[in-house]
């Protein structure tokens, strides 16, 4: 049983798996995909967000039609593994606006993986030695340029 959260039942599962492909898709729509009524559908909805199940809507942008078309996958390791070291190395990374997505990972030579979003090699480029590698801490950084997306989408329940 998940700690103050109700177990998700079918229903929820399959309200989830349709707002992750469209969360545009109005209140009435879902409710009759769901075989439901607006009202019970809501509460369920409501449910799901307080819960923290559903953490927010978001579009998703055609990075390379706005100007973004080079995705970098950057392993950073650190000089020193002290939570102080990580804390700071954290809150200006999130500064950063190249960085899309970051986590701490193991199993690697790399603290952390990031995806780094510009616009072409010379950003990247500036991004890196004018940015990245001037945080405090930084000891290694690892690139791995994405050639072509293959597959990005929510997990299905």
């Amino acid at each position: 049983m998940r700690e103050n959260h109700q177990e998700l039942d079918d229903t929820d599962k399959r309200l989830l798996n349709i707002i992750s492909k469209n969360a545009r898709i109005s209140l009435q729509a879902l409710a009759e995909r769901l075989h439901l009524s607006a009202t019970p559908c809501a509460r369920r909805f409501k449910r799901l967000e307080d819960e923290k199940f559903i953490q927010n809507f978001r579009a998703c942008l055609n990075r390379e039609k706005i100007g973004l078309g080079l995705s970098v996958f950057v392993g950073v390791t650190m000089d020193k593994h002290t939570p102080e070291r990580f804390k700071r190395f954290e809150e200006e990374a999130k500064k950063l606006p190249e960085i899309i997505r970051m986590s701490i990972v193991t199993g690697r030579a790399e603290d952390y993986l990031l995806q780094v979003a510009v616009r072409d090699m010379r950003a990247y480029e500036e991004f890196l030695l004018g940015k990245l590698n001037r945080i405090e801490g930084v000891s290694q950084v690892h690139s791995a340029f994405e050639m072509r997306c293959v597959l990005d989408r929510e997990p299905e329940l």
